[in-house]
């Protein structure tokens, strides 16, 4: 398998905590502060090789990324596929909480979805395979660690795939403008899959048709619309307020 590369402190103290088996080596700035000397000296107590090297150097390697003066070379996360959503809806049952992102291509969209999934407790991130940004280093930067904790399914036939957790008796809620309730006045307890479109278009037409419901936010000033990842940070959380009464 290639290897792959994920920078900034939270991200690597994350996958130290959760995949260190899978770090091949960890890249430090020469000029280090005290965060930076936590996270090598862990990365050491786990027999993980250390090498120093310039700014300069993990600049050109991070393509002038923000690396916060850390790059961990480790095996590429894996992408999980149809076979294992199945697995993890039958194996969850009434508890299955699936956050599904229609098209989402922006990699800072991808990443800080994943970090509020993350959050409300998801148990699992569905988007179609194609037009949709994977697990990049940026990504997995704006994820703060949550690339690595939150399992990120990638599928050929989005709607199939909606149709086949309809049969499974999971509610599909799809979040757009035009949406037939407030979201704050929709179920969102039980077996559940909340639906976001992507930048721009929103959920596309064969997306829709796959709903159970359609929920739109409150929107109270000129603004038509907010940021996919905003918009899905409140809805996760508003459906983790209603799970946990």
């Amino acid at each position: 398998m290639s290897k792959n590369f994920v920078y900034g402190f939270h991200a690597i103290e994350t996958l130290l905590k959760t995949r260190a088996q899978d770090v091949e080596k960890l890249l430090v700035c020469e000029r280090r502060n005290r965060r930076t000397g936590d996270i090598v000296q862990q990365a050491e107590s786990l027999g993980i090789p250390v090498e120093r090297a310039s700014r300069a150097d993990l600049d050109r390697r991070s393509a002038n990324a923000n690396h916060q003066g850390l790059l961990a070379w480790v095996s590429p996360q894996a992408v999980h596929n149809e076979a294992f959503l199945k697995d993890l809806v039958l194996a969850e049952g009434s508890r299955i909480f699936l956050l599904v992102l229609d098209e989402i291509q922006d990699p800072h969209n991808l990443g800080a979805c994943l970090r509020s999934a993350d959050g409300a407790g998801v148990s699992a991130v569905l988007s179609p395979r194609r037009k949709c940004a994977g697990l990049t280093p940026a990504v997995r930067k704006v994820a703060s660690g949550a690339a690595e904790t939150v399992p990120l399914v990638q599928v050929g036939n989005l709607a199939r795939m909606l149709r086949w957790l309809a049969e499974q008796d999971v509610r599909i809620i799809g979040l757009c403008g035009d949406g037939e309730a407030s979201l704050y006045d929709t179920v969102l307890t039980g077996p559940l899959a909340l639906v976001l479109g992507g930048e721009g278009k929103g959920l596309r037409r064969l997306t829709r048709d796959h709903c159970t419901t359609l929920a739109a936010l409150p929107m109270r000033g000129a603004i038509e619309s907010l940021n996919v990842s905003v918009a899905a940070g409140i809805c996760l959380y508003e459906a983790l307020r209603q799970r946990m009464v």
